[in-house]
């Protein structure tokens, strides 16, 4: 298998791809095209404005500004038509929340749209598709005894996202789902999703309390690499678990005492029981408030205290992901946090699904 991919590879860079992209003022986006411009290809992106106060987007990308989700198939086919690969950085994540079901929302944006534009991207002889996903999907496959799908609406539509995209991949079509785990790296005027992280820890006087456990992550750069390598590399449907470095949650939360300067600031990992308590709090909080989260918290609880470690070698490096300074791109996450939660950072755009 790894040699068909590599023979594939080899004929992919014989040319330069045009390439559609929806998401590509976001910040994965904007780093994937950054990454594509500078290996040769075309890219033009759908976007929703305003773009984000003092982003540094890729002159070279062609932007045009609207929603997908009211253009007509025409129109977009208008998009795939002489074009050879297709990336879609956009939908939603599990900080959404909403009325119940919370489902129907995730899937309005991260499944509905799969169906509809890989199947216009196949029709119009897109030969390479590319969809950003999570890594709660190959977590809820290899740990089955967590039920991950059944109790998450979110993973559930990162499931059933995953199923979507590679039944459109054939012999002529590849289709490639990056399972994205947490990702450092900051793009001006954009909201990071570590905000509420940051508000925490500011919150917590003397000690930081978390949970026990930790996750594998990746900087924003290298998103970008694996998106471009999918693109290049990928043959037939396949999805790949992204993770690069692995860390604890108190390894984590040390590096973000560094940079919001309190190095010293003890951490202590409470046991499983007792952040269940109180995500079982917050869940009759958001119950109270008429609204439903992306992940039931109050059964997510063994997950959050799970090792959630991602080995590199089973996807980044096929993907041809390179080392970055992890360490570097939580800095940068951190300091903008920080600068929105100041208030010296005006017009900030928050997720919204591209």
């Amino acid at each position: 298998m790894r040699k068909k991919y590599a023979e594939g590879k080899e004929k992919i860079e014989e040319g330069k791809m045009k390439i559609f992209m929806i998401g590509g003022t976001g910040l994965l986006g904007s780093e994937a095209a950054k990454e594509l411009i500078a290996r040769g290809h075309e890219v033009t992106s759908i976007a929703l404005p305003p773009l984000p106060a003092g982003a540094a987007l890729p002159p070279e990308m062609k932007i045009e500004y609207g929603n997908y989700l009211e253009m007509t198939d025409d129109e977009l086919r208008g998009y795939f038509q002489r074009c050879e690969g297709f990336v879609f950085a956009a939908g939603v994540d599990e900080r959404v929340e909403g009325p119940a079901p919370i489902y129907d929302l995730y899937k309005k944006y991260n499944i509905d749209p799969i169906r509809r534009l890989l199947k216009l991207a196949k029709d119009c002889g897109v030969k390479h598709a590319v969809v950003c996903g999570s890594y709660f999907s190959y977590f809820a496959k290899e740990w089955k005894s967590y039920h991950l799908a059944e109790d998450h609406p979110y993973i559930r539509s990162r499931i059933e996202q995953e199923e979507a995209a590679l039944s459109f991949a054939d012999e002529s079509f590849d289709v490639a789902v990056l399972e994205l785990p947490y990702i450092f790296g900051a793009q001006p005027g954009r909201k990071p999703v570590w905000v509420f992280l940051v508000k925490s820890i500011r919150r917590m006087k003397g000690i930081t309390f978390w949970s026990k456990g930790g996750s594998a992550m990746v900087t924003v750069k290298q998103v970008g690499q694996a998106i471009a390598g999918a693109v290049e590399r990928n043959k037939r449907g396949n999805c790949y678990p992204v993770g690069y470095y692995n860390m604890t949650w108190k390894e984590l939360l040390s590096v973000f005492h560094k940079y919001l300067g309190c190095p010293d600031k003890k951490i202590v990992c409470v046991p499983e029981w007792m952040f269940s308590a109180v995500a079982k709090w917050l869940k009759r909080k958001q119950k109270k408030a008429g609204i439903e989260g992306g992940l039931d918290m109050a059964k997510f609880s063994k997950m959050q205290c799970s090792n959630q470690f991602i080995d590199k070698s089973l996807g980044c490096d096929f993907l041809g992901v390179q080392p970055d300074d992890i360490d570097a791109a939580i800095g940068d996450s951190v300091k903008l946090c920080v600068e929105i939660l100041d208030h010296k950072t005006e017009n900030v755009v928050a997720m919204k699904g591209e």
